[in-house]
């Protein structure tokens, strides 16, 4: 208790997020009868984390995306969805949201987006007339648009500490992210409209210029959809591509980026945001292993089943959750804290891991703008000094729509489905969770222990008769009728016999004569 209440305080005069939950951890597993503050580091320094060769995709797709914010990049992609999409009703909401979308895929939300493309293009949208409180609204959605395509962070993240194919995860938001941005675009064009937004001519030859211009940052999602479909590139090759590739076009045929000036500083701020995100990780696998050793998943899906009776009506209860999460956590903490608490829930109901997966994130790209933790409303409201009550409004409409399109993701699976069922990877990441009973374990669950019990008749020595006597059901056990040596359709089983191991039955006729003689 008084525990608690000393976290609560450090919690409130602003103390580290990490810190409050290693020593929410170390309380935690110290309360056990068998825990130490030691058992903390158990799982940080195994293969869920720290052997974890995922972790490595991190800092190189963070970098990429650092040079490419530094680089003139958000200009050149600017001008290259303007010469395609400008003639569209709402034709510069559309671009801000292609742009928006390609930067926070390397990014991960981090806020880089408002400030390299929101900066650009909240001006121009002033220009074109467009309203301000759409314009405000529609950069700061912009700040958390891409986090479903490849190779977003979240998403790299979402997958380690569910155990997921890292490559099957990452091409599973593309569809979802796809009709996101369409919906979004719809309501720039529905805007425009209204209030006659005047749409520039297209032109195909300065389109076709402005395309070979970025054609080396465009080629980079091209290159790595296409070689995680082909099979040709893992997540770990792809990283280590894109890092490379970016800081070669970027110093070499752009030269946007000095060596000597510009490198060492983005560097050192790109791997300060990958600190942050490893170290509220390590201390958050602390207190997930608590959560797990104590129960905690399955206590909740007992609850859950108790209550909620269709998938239908659960997939409703889990937004409605991860929405009031995204509303109170960052995405990071959220996902190592809070993934493990439903994918047994999840996985026990039927809902597909991957499409879990784009679900769970969905909910939390819709929380960075929501209150009171929304930090897209806070990055704009520092870059373009508005107060954070004025973006609530301005933000209003853009989450109506996120939310919309949250339902046609959750209600209709196939989208997420269909692109990482067409990979060809092995992935029984997840069979131990699909599996209700397995997940349950029935007599395991009380005794505190996963999974059934691995016995088999050998193992209990009882007839079915013996079993029902001592008030035993075979199915808790994981037994079927074959495993008590019985036959399909036997309505008793072979009553036992009082008579003594060395005095078994004579063999007769053929048998006999086989007996060799005394």
């Amino acid at each position: 208790m008084i525990i608690g209440l000393a976290l609560i305080l450090l919690a409130l005069i602003g103390a580290p997020l990490f810190s409050l939950f290693g020593a929410a951890s170390m309380s935690l597993f110290m309360s056990m009868p068998e825990g130490t503050w030691a058992s903390v580091a158990i799982d940080v320094f195994s293969a869920k984390f720290a052997e974890d060769p995922n972790l490595m995709t991190i800092p190189l797709f963070t970098f990429a995306g650092y040079l490419l914010a530094e680089a003139g990049t958000p200009q050149r992609l600017v001008e290259l969805s303007r010469s395609w999409l400008g003639w569209m009703p709402g034709g510069l909401a559309a671009v801000c949201l292609m742009a928006s979308a390609f930067f926070t895929t390397f990014t991960g939300g981090s806020g880089i987006t408002i400030v390299a493309v929101g900066a650009l293009l909240f001006p121009a949208l002033m220009s074109e007339k467009y309203p301000e409180n759409f314009s405000m609204g529609l950069v700061t959605t912009g700040g958390s648009l891409g986090l479903l395509f490849p190779p977003s962070v979240p998403l790299i993240l979402y997958g380690i500490v569910a155990g997921l194919v890292i490559d099957k995860v990452l091409v599973a938001g593309i569809l979802p992210g796809i009709v996101v941005v369409l919906a979004l675009m719809v309501y720039g064009g529905y805007v425009g409209m209204r209030y006659g937004v005047k749409r520039s001519g297209f032109s195909m030859g300065p389109a076709l210029q402005a395309l070979w211009i970025a054609k080396w940052e465009v080629a980079i999602p091209i290159v790595l959809v296409g070689g995680f479909a082909s099979g040709l590139l893992r997540v770990h090759e792809a990283c280590a591509f894109t890092a490379v590739y970016v800081l070669f076009i970027e110093v070499v045929l752009y030269r946007d980026i000095d060596i000597r000036r510009d490198l060492p500083r983005i560097i050192v701020e790109s791997m300060t945001l990958v600190g942050a995100i490893l170290i509220i990780m390590a201390t958050a696998i602390g207190f997930t292993s608590w959560m797990i050793q104590a129960q905690i998943p399955m206590q909740l899906l007992e609850w859950m089943e108790s209550v909620v009776s269709s998938k239908l009506l659960f997939l409703l209860t889990l937004n409605v959750f991860l929405l009031v999460v995204g509303m109170l956590m960052d995405i990071f903490t959220a996902i190592v804290v809070v993934v493990p608490l439903i994918l047994p829930m999840a996985y026990a109901y039927g809902v597909d891991p991957y499409h879990l997966a784009i679900i769970f994130l969905l909910n939390l790209e819709i929380g960075y703008l929501t209150p009171p933790v929304g930090i897209n409303l806070f990055i704009s409201s520092i870059r373009f000094g508005k107060p954070v009550t004025y973006l609530y409004t301005a933000v209003l409409p853009f989450i109506g729509i996120l939310f919309i399109a949250l339902m046609i993701v959750t209600y209709v699976p196939g989208i997420t489905t269909v692109v990482p069922n067409m990979l060809k990877r092995d992935d029984d990441s997840t069979a131990q969770y699909i599996d209700k009973d397995a997940q349950r374990g029935a007599i395991g669950a009380d005794a505190g222990l996963g999974g059934d019990l691995g016995l088999d008749d050998e193992d209990l020595g009882l007839t079915k008769e013996e079993m029902e006597e001592l008030g035993l059901d075979p199915e808790d056990l994981g037994l079927d009728e074959e495993d008590l040596g019985l036959e399909a359709g036997d309505d008793e089983a072979q009553e036992p016999t009082d008579q003594p191991a060395d005095e078994a039955e004579q063999p007769t006729g053929e048998a006999a004569d086989q007996q060799p003689a005394e």
